[in-house]
Order: C-alpha cells, then structure tokens, then sequence
C-alpha cells in the first residue's frame, strides 16, 4: 500500500510540474511495476496492454462519437434547441436562462462535450438573454451550469472511457446517465426559480409565444432528436452495440450538416482532423491510466483499502460519501478527465468490493465531475466562457454558478442515497 500510495503522489507531483498526465501515469506505472516485480516485466506488461487496448473493437467508439459531436456542432442545430426551448419558456420570469438550460441538455445530447455545448450555446443564448437585460451572473451561470450536462446525458465520451477502465457495459452506463441528466435538468431550472424570486430583476420574463411559433419552432428540431431517439434508442432495446450506434451518428450527423449546407470538402477535412487529435490525446490519456491501474493492482492497494475500510468499521454507504467528498475537493484543483483517469483504478475495485453496482458508481463519479466544471478555481466551463465573453469577470460567473453548484450537490446527494434512479433504465434494457 505504501509503494501504491507514493506512486499517486508522484503522479501528482509530476501532472503539477507540466508534465502531460497520459505520460506521467505510464511513467509512474512502469517504474512501480517494475520495483515490485522486474523492469522487464513492467516493459512487457506496459505494451502488452497498450497493444490490446489499442486494438480493442469497443475503443472504435471514441473517435466516433467524438466525429459526431463535432458534425453536430459544425451543422448549426444548437440555435434551432435553444429557438424550440425559448418558444415554451421564455414568456416566464427567468425564462430564458430556463431555455438556455433545456437547449444544453438537448444540446449535450447529441454533443457529448461540455466544453463544446458550453461555447456553442454562449454564442447562441447570451445576446438574447443581454437583450432582455438579464444580470450576466445569472446568464452566464445558465450557461455554465447546463454546459455540464454535456458529460452525462448519453452519448458521453467519459463515460465510455470508465466504461473502458472498468469494463462494465458502455450502453448501461450510456442507458443509466438519463434520468440522472433529466434530474439534473430539473434541478437547474429550479435553481434559475429560486434566484429570479429572490431577484426578478435579474431575470425578467421575454415574450409569449404562439401556438403556431411552436409547432414551427418543433418542426426545425425534429433530425435533431431523431438523431438521438435512433442512436439511444436503438442501444436500449438492443438494435446495435454501442460502437456501431456511434457509426450510424457520425453518419447521421454528417448527413445533417451537409444537408444544412455547414459541410464541405475543407470543413469536413477539418472536423476529421480535429477528431483524430482529440481522439489521440484521450488515447494517450487512457493508456497511462491502465498502466497506472496495472500496478496499482499488483501494489495490492485496493484490498488494503478495503481492510482499512473494515478495520474502521466504516458503512459502506459511509465509504461512498468519503469518496464523493475526495471528488470535490480534487475537483477544485483538477479538471474532470484527470480526476477521472486518476482515481478510478483506485476506487472502483474498492466499491466493487464493497458490494456496490459499478454502473450507479459511475453515474456518481460523471455527476460529481460535472460539478467540478463550475467549481473555483479551475472550473473549465466557467473559463470557455470567458474566453468567449471577453466583457464578463471570472468573479461574475462564479458568482452566478453557486445555487446551481448547490443544486448538483443535492441531485449528487439524492443519486447516492436512491440508486434505482440511475439502475432503473438500464435493468430494463
């Protein structure tokens, strides 16, 4: 335990010196492997799994899904989302950042980024919202908070990597992460409710829509959803795998910009080019980690988590919310990816162990990684905002994020406590 515990400080040590995380967790791998057992065996180990994993039929979706968020992105549909969500809240008090919240889960469903559903929609809800006079704590926070949404409402890229670490079922996990969304989804609009009655200035009502405004406004957004119906669809009653599911939604997806006319020849290049680099980057990334995971295993560290789990007499109910509680605080100094890549090879042979589904667990852990978006002082979404927002101070939207942070801290409360919520889907399937 003590050779495993100074190899997560060295991947610490090493990630705050600069040194990419998919290098210093292969690093630190092989060199603990190798003090345990023999460097030669630490090499072969180290590129026996590479090659596995690098070969793996299940890996192939990554890049897919990566292709289709980028298409999706690329064709314009998120002015379309936030346009169909407006027409049926935006008349109420605060219902634009209502909108704003509704278009990101709509968004993120077909999107799968945060990063990407947060920067598209600031372009998209910030002017109209700023048109209304809306304060920017509040307009910029909507679209933070629903930003986050992006890593969980399927198909989410994070999940499919601890689907990969823990080789547990990406469709389940995919299938799992829909009520958990739709409950985060609530839970934020109740957070806009809870500030506009504390302030109705800073959130006043836009204009009512017609009956008419809307079914037009349902029409523009029906190959969108479709997109999503079909591909989500489609693993829930067992149609296709996951990987050939994202086949056919970059291929959807592609069909639907170029029909748009937001696809050609140079454009198409580019998005596969940023797909391949991305792809590579969160390849590099997972390679690291199983390394990492392989000689945190061979140090013997998760059953002498759980001996101290037992020793302590701790509940195991107990032990999850000690985990939750490390995922927010590392959250303030880690963005979600490495928190991720991390930390699972440690924790869920130790809930595994205790008796806990590592579906549910993995719901938790995307849950308490979305809150991390928002939380200061990394908070990633919060700084994409700034960056497209170049008038509104970090101290502004951080401001405004905090009902919403208090928000995912009380869905993250309710998942751990009412499990049927995340496995009640996914036991149907």
């Amino acid at each position: 335990m003590t050779v495993a515990l100074i190899g997560f400080v060295a991947v610490l040590v090493l990630a705050f010196m600069r040194m990419p995380l998919g290098i210093a967790l292969g690093l630190v791998g092989v060199i603990g492997f190798g003090e345990l057992a023999s460097y030669r065996a630490a090499i072969s180990s180290a590129s026996r799994l590479v090659i596995d994993s690098g070969q793996s039929y299940g890996l192939s979706v990554v890049p897919l899904f990566i292709l289709m968020g980028l298409m999706v992105e690329r064709g314009g549909m998120a002015r379309e989302l936030y346009r169909a969500a407006y027409v049926f809240l935006g008349h109420r008090k605060g219902g634009l950042a209502m909108s704003t919240i509704c278009a990101c889960g709509m968004f993120s469903a077909i999107c799968g980024s945060s990063l990407a559903t947060a920067a598209t929609m600031s372009k998209v809800s910030m002017p109209e919202m700023r048109r209304y006079k809306y304060d920017d704590s509040l307009a910029t926070a909507s679209i933070a908070a629903g930003g986050t949404l992006g890593i969980l409402i399927p198909p989410s890229v994070i999940l499919v990597i601890y689907g990969l670490m823990t080789e547990t079922s990406v469709g389940k996990l995919f299938i799992a992460g829909v009520l958990p969304g739709l409950v985060g989804v609530l839970f934020y609009l109740l957070a806009v409710m809870v500030v506009v009655s504390r302030n109705p200035a800073a959130g006043p009502a836009g204009e009512k829509s017609s009956w008419a405004d809307r079914l037009i406004a349902l029409r523009d957004v029906w190959t969108t959803l479709g997109l999503f119906i079909f591909v989500i669809g489609g693993i829930y009653v067992g149609a296709f795998t996951p990987t050939e599911a994202a086949g056919m939604g970059a291929a959807g997806a592609m069909l639907i910009a170029w029909r748009r006319g937001a696809l050609n020849i140079s454009s198409a290049m580019e998005v596969l080019r940023e797909t391949a680099v991305t792809s590579a980057k969160l390849f590099l990334l997972l390679f690291g980690a199983l390394i990492f995971s392989n000689f945190v295993n061979r140090a013997g560290l998760p059953p002498a988590l759980i001996d101290i789990v037992t020793n302590f007499d701790v509940s195991p109910l107990g032990v999850i919310f000690i985990i939750l509680l490390i995922y927010v605080l590392l959250g303030c100094v880690f963005e979600s990816m490495s928190m991720i890549l991390l930390t699972v090879p440690i924790f869920a042979p130790l809930v595994e162990g205790l008796g806990f589904d590592l579906i549910w667990f993995g719901i938790l852990v995307v849950v308490v990684t979305e809150i991390s978006l928002i939380t200061p002082p990394i908070g990633l979404n919060v700084f994409v905002l700034k960056g497209v927002l170049k008038d509104v101070s970090v101290k502004t939207i951080f401001k405004g994020v905090t009902p919403f942070w208090v928000a995912d801290i009380l869905r993250l409360t309710l998942l751990t406590l009412v499990p049927a919520i995340s496995l009640l889907l996914p036991s149907m399937m």
